[in-house]
């Protein structure tokens, strides 16, 4: 195997922005292994011999990976993120030191840190940043909107300029493309997704899913696929997640392999509640089954109602925290009807709650120099 040594970059390199991985070693051992894990990622990295490399290199690529045996003719670098230095030696204790010179995030031995790397590897090749906010929606009852909520949160979180996935829990639902008007658009549903194991890339799940109302979404085929695989939903989810921004989940009450998975990675959750006396009672019982799975469950309660009991007196009763209140929407029914999801009407009921659970849970984003709730 050849090892690209600095006299070989094209000219004009230094125009482009890298996208593999930098590899500085001249261990040939190490490169080979390196240069696996980085084709088991999907990337092709830069390897230099020499060291040290061009700062043109230095600084565009994502990550740069440093045998211990050029350590020393690094350590004058610019300090940057993503530098990792592969020891050669358990019992060379300055090997911690280098490290530290080097300013490395971490100092790895090969075989034992290999599961790790190449995941290190693929983030740094999606230019993974912090996880996605992942807000499962489940319904206190069935019928109380669930979906529609759901589908409202997403719509409002990509109209405010998130990255955005919503992302269809429920086989027995109606699926939620047909309440974003998109059952016929072009892209994967979940009986594609059924066979995924293992590390999916963010950036091409998304760009596989239909692209409705400027978010994506994952949701159900009209065929008779009612089972989402643990498997599948543990590698769908933690791909979304690495994209970054919000994920929203649409999951059944009942809890199935498949939305106990789902739960496990959520980070929040909003469970709606009708101010009616049956529909509480079964709330706190579907409450009871997530909190074994999800700390943070936050009540939201539909009103109006025949009881009279208030918001915070309902929350209170099933031991939640209050997140908010949403009222039946006027003309919501023929909105869907005609193709315009919930959420749409900005100063509807629904994106005046999403509106503020969104301002108050989520960070704000800049657009044009202007602040973006």
């Amino acid at each position: 195997m050849s090892t690209p040594t600095t006299d070989q970059y094209e000219p004009g390199a230094e125009d482009r922005e890298a996208k593999g991985p930098l590899i500085l070693t001249a261990d040939e051992a190490l490169a080979e292994h390196l240069l696996r894990l980085c084709a088991a990622a999907g990337t092709e990295p830069q390897v230099l011999s020499g060291a040290p490399p061009p700062l043109h290199v230095w600084e565009t690529v994502p990550l740069v990976l440093i045998g211990d045996d050029v350590s020393e003719h690094c350590a004058g670098l610019t300090r940057r993120p993503g530098v990792l230095l592969l020891g050669s030696d358990l019992g060379d204790h300055d090997v911690w030191v280098r490290g530290i010179e080097l300013g490395a995030e971490e100092v790895l031995f090969l075989p034992d840190a290999e599961s790790w790397l190449l995941d290190r590897i693929a983030d740094a090749v999606e230019r993974v940043g912090p996880p996605a906010l992942t807000v499962a929606v489940i319904g206190g009852r069935g019928g109380v909107g669930a979906s529609t909520l759901a589908c409202a949160l997403a719509v409002t979180a990509a109209r405010a300029g998130h990255r955005t996935m919503l992302i269809d829990g429920d086989p027995l639902g109606g699926g939620l493309d047909v309440l974003l008007g998109g059952e016929s658009a072009d892209g994967l549903r979940w009986p594609d997704l059924a066979a995924a194991r293992g590390r999916l890339s963010g950036p091409e799940l998304a760009d596989a899913l239909p692209q409705l109302h400027s978010l994506s979404a994952l949701s159900w085929d009209r065929s008779d696929a009612l089972v989402i695989p643990p498997e599948a939903m543990r590698s769908v989810l933690a791909a979304a997640r690495r994209r970054g921004g919000l994920v929203v989940l649409d999951l059944p009450r009942h809890l199935d392999p498949a939305t106990r998975e789902a739960l496990d990675q959520a980070d929040t959750g909003l469970l709606l509640v009708p101010a009616e006396l049956r529909g509480i009672t079964a709330a706190g019982r579907v409450a009871t089954a997530i909190a074994m799975r999800l700390a943070d469950l936050r009540a939201v309660i539909r009103l109006p109602g025949p009881i009279g009991l208030s918001s915070a007196e309902i929350a209170g009763g099933l031991g939640l925290p209050l997140a908010g209140e949403v009222t039946r929407e006027a003309g919501l029914s023929v909105d869907v009807e005609r193709g315009n999801p919930p959420g749409l009407r900005r100063h509807g009921a629904l994106a005046r709650f999403c509106t503020g659970y969104l301002t108050e849970v989520m960070p704000t984003i800049t657009i044009n120099g202007g602040a973006v709730s």
